[in-house]
């Protein structure tokens, strides 16, 4: 039956215990079995002396001091022992203390401490038996073997302590590492939901600000066109409900209960066509070279881009037409989409006014965090440009 179940916690609580009363512990238990030798003797020995006591005694008491000055006790310890053994009241038969010295320096002592200790105790050892009566050779053997085997599991119990300090090191660093990363992705995550919720928003409103100001103009002359522009407001407040559910679905995890994606590139066309429908603006799609599957994140990111810049034009340009181009490449699809209008200033030129920035910002947001790039400015033949290139890699790589 092994004895782990009860020596492992009891290593445990020594090592949790008060340095302090293990040391004092311990010098009780060294200076208990030095004196035994001399409380019974073999035959034949010296009986126990006071004055042998008291060097008995000065081998054990400093080990109280083995983790306040390491160093310090060590000393004491090697001054008192061979005293001891030159005494012969009688000499020990093992130094217990020595052993405690030796591990203590090999574990917790500098190089130079430990290798003085180490070339010290060895010395001292032969010599001590040099003046012992009658040496044999074993006992050289065995004193010796002890004062390696001591320094060799003092070495183990340091390799092991920094092995360990090592580890826990490295757990703090990934733990704040896993942090650091839970940080980025959190506030990414939250960059990306601001720019879904401006561009279903922005553009969802947008298209219900023209009609109702183009609603009350011919609700007497037009009953018809008035009640298809009201039509046009609900749809796009349906549309955008129904995109902001979408979102509100990925935060809480019901996209794995069938809710459906978000939209990409295949809803494009349908895309163009509420826009015409809903704001008389003339609207054309066209694309030039073979389409390729695209990731995902690149998917949405382009309808976003083509539904911002749409949202912009009809927002802030006073356009009566505009064109989405789709040009696909094997390494890249460029977005352009330009219209007819006098910018979003006003005049075709200059930094962008207040309300149609942010959507700028948010194109150039969206390239960016797909490995892509963007610009946007005055068309060579007037109005506005908006020029997205995402990339696409090949089949394989989008498909995978």
């Amino acid at each position: 039956m092994s004895a782990h179940p009860w020596f492992a916690p009891l290593v445990k609580r020594v090592r949790t215990a008060n340095p302090y009363v293990v040391d004092t512990a311990l010098a009780a238990l060294v200076l208990f079995a030095v004196s035994l030798q001399w409380i019974f003797p073999d035959e034949g020995d010296d009986r126990l002396t006071w004055q042998g006591w008291l060097l008995g005694a000065a081998t054990a008491v400093p080990l109280v001091w083995r983790h306040r000055a390491p160093f310090a006790m060590a000393c004491a310890v090697s001054v008192a022992t061979p005293a001891q053994a030159l005494y012969h009241a009688p000499p020990p038969d093992v130094m217990y203390a020595g052993l405690v010295v030796l591990y203590t320096m090999a574990a917790r002592g500098t190089p130079w401490q430990r290798r003085f200790m180490l070339v010290g105790w060895t010395i001292g050892v032969s010599l001590v038996m040099t003046h012992k009566e009658s040496p044999e050779p074993f006992e050289y053997a065995f004193q010796l073997m002890s004062v390696a085997c001591a320094y060799a599991f003092g070495v183990l119990a340091r390799v092991q302590r920094a092995y360990t300090a090592e580890l826990e090191d490295r757990a703090r660093r990934l733990e704040r590492e896993r942090a650091a990363d839970t940080a980025r992705a959190t506030a990414q995550e939250r960059a990306r939901i601001a720019r879904d919720m401006h561009d279903i928003l922005a553009h969802a409103v947008s298209l219900m600000v023209v009609q109702a100001e183009a609603g009350p103009v011919v609700v007497r002359s037009d009953p018809a066109r008035a009640e298809a522009a009201f039509d046009a407001i609900a749809g796009a407040g349906r549309d955008a409900m129904a995109q902001l559910r979408r979102i509100l679905g990925v935060l809480k995890e019901e996209q794995r209960n069938g809710t459906s994606p978000q939209p990409g590139l295949k809803a494009l066309p349908a895309l163009v066509r509420q826009v015409g429908e809903s704001t008389g603006l003339r609207v054309k799609l066209n694309t030039t070279g073979d389409p390729l599957p695209l990731p995902p994140d690149t998917d949405i990111a382009a309808y976003r881009v083509v539904q911002e810049a749409l949202t912009n034009t009809v927002k802030h340009a006073y356009a009566s037409s505009a064109t989405v181009e789709l040009d696909w490449t094997e390494e890249a699809l460029t977005l352009t989409v330009t219209d007819d209008g006098c910018g979003p200033t006003g005049s075709g030129s200059g930094p962008a006014r207040p309300g149609g920035g942010h959507g700028l910002i948010g194109i150039r947001e969206r390239a960016a965090a797909c490995g892509g790039e963007a610009r946007a400015g005055r068309g060579p033949d007037g109005g506005f440009r908006v020029v997205v290139r995402l990339p696409a890699g090949d089949r394989q790589a989008a498909l995978g």
